[in-house]
């Protein structure tokens, strides 16, 4: 009993160390790519430069002079540029967090072969 228990787990073992890498590369990076996806719509929720497009032309606080107006757009335009610009310093950020969840059993696999390696002497 206890050796049917040993192989099948050693054996579930073996397939699951030459699953690993099929799993990573398939439903584990679309996994990642959708927490990714995410990632960069809640970006979008907070920064929300579309919203602020949205509105350029509503004045700030009731000013409908003319001199309210002109400062509520060059404001609105300001804000729009600003959340524009890091919302797509965010999204480079998800992009390299994607593609460190790509590199990271290259790099362990690379690591391992060096260390592993015999000097030459």
């Amino acid at each position: 009993m206890f050796i049917l228990v040993l192989q099948r787990v050693l054996v579930g073992a073996v397939l699951d160390i030459f699953y690993f890498p099929l799993w990573w590369y398939t439903v584990g990076a679309k996994h990642a790519l959708l927490w990714c996806v995410g990632l960069l719509a809640y970006g979008n929720d907070n920064f929300a430069p579309g919203l602020w497009l949205k509105n350029i032309f509503v004045p700030m606080y009731g000013q409908y002079d003319f001199q309210g107006r002109i400062i509520s757009f060059l404001m609105r335009l300001a804000q729009i540029i600003g959340r524009s610009v890091a919302l797509a310093v965010w999204l480079v950020l998800c992009l390299i967090l994607f593609f460190i969840w790509l590199l990271i059993p290259v790099v362990i696999v690379w690591g391992l072969t060096r260390a592993l390696s015999v000097p030459k002497i």
